[in-house]
């Protein structure tokens, strides 16, 4: 496949393709065409379907469930569990010190949870 810049819908769909061909093919199969393939496949999907900086809540939420943690652990980074039933439910906002010590337990980016919500 000649390699080009991906500008319509009809391009990347070749392109998902193509590079999907080339993940079932032999693995002798030279991996340059499906790194090339796959920058010019994020960069069309990333400028025709942005994504938004995720709620800060909503992350915590998920991260939590992902990391297995349940309020009670939630409370030792934050305070008390109440204060976390507060805050999961929108009814009390973070306070910086509370992002700062999100951010480094659940590793969550700072400039998610100062959004608002």
């Amino acid at each position: 496949m000649e390699i080009k810049a991906i500008k319509t819908e009809k391009d990347c769909n070749k392109a998902l393709v193509r590079l999907k061909s080339i993940f079932q093919a032999d693995k002798e199969t030279p991996d340059d065409e499906a790194e090339v393939l796959s920058i010019l496949i994020e960069k069309y999907e990333d400028e025709h379907y942005p994504m938004g900086i995720p709620d800060p809540i909503e992350a915590i939420k998920f991260r939590m469930k992902q990391m297995g943690m349940n309020q009670k652990d939630l409370a030792e980074v934050v305070g008390f569990t109440s204060r976390v039933s507060e805050i999961l439910n929108r009814k009390r906002k973070l306070t910086l010190n509370m992002i700062r010590k999100l951010s480094a337990t659940l590793q969550i980016p700072t400039e998610v949870l100062v959004q608002e919500y």
